[in-house]
């Protein structure tokens, strides 16, 4: 897998979401450790309790849909450098392997991040140990 095909995963998304309170359109694409990409734009619901964040669509579809874990997540928005929530960040650390990040820009204008540079000491399933 190419990180542009992720890339163009989550670009694409940002244009299926459904924001008509913000008008703030966010895509995500994740690699599921099945080696196939899941996408999701963010879905708004005009009590904003349950909106979903783009993130959250994609992980919940991967895992929805087979996959176990997923290796790498591409987010979009239509501000420039659009970071996931802490929602999503904890969301993130249940569901990933050795996860990269990538904010996105444009095809070309990205950064990557690990999920410790994000959410550093972060809860997870071995704290319950």
């Amino acid at each position: 897998m190419k990180k542009e095909d992720l890339f163009r995963g989550a670009l694409e998304a940002k244009k299926k979401a459904y924001v008509p309170y913000s008008n703030f359109h966010v895509g995500a694409a994740v690699l599921g450790d099945d080696g196939k990409i899941y996408t999701g734009g963010n879905i708004e619901i005009a009590s904003y309790s349950p909106t979903i964040c783009a993130e959250r669509v994609a992980i919940f579809k991967a895992i929805s849909e087979g996959a176990k874990k997923i290796k790498a997540i591409a987010v979009t928005g239509d501000a420039k450098d659009t970071f996931p929530c802490g929602v999503c960040r904890q969301v993130m650390v249940e569901f990933q392997e050795d996860l990269k990040i990538y904010i996105v820009n444009s095809l070309e204008d990205y950064q990557e991040f690990s999920l410790e540079d994000l959410l550093p000491h972060s809860f997870s399933n071995e704290d319950l140990s």
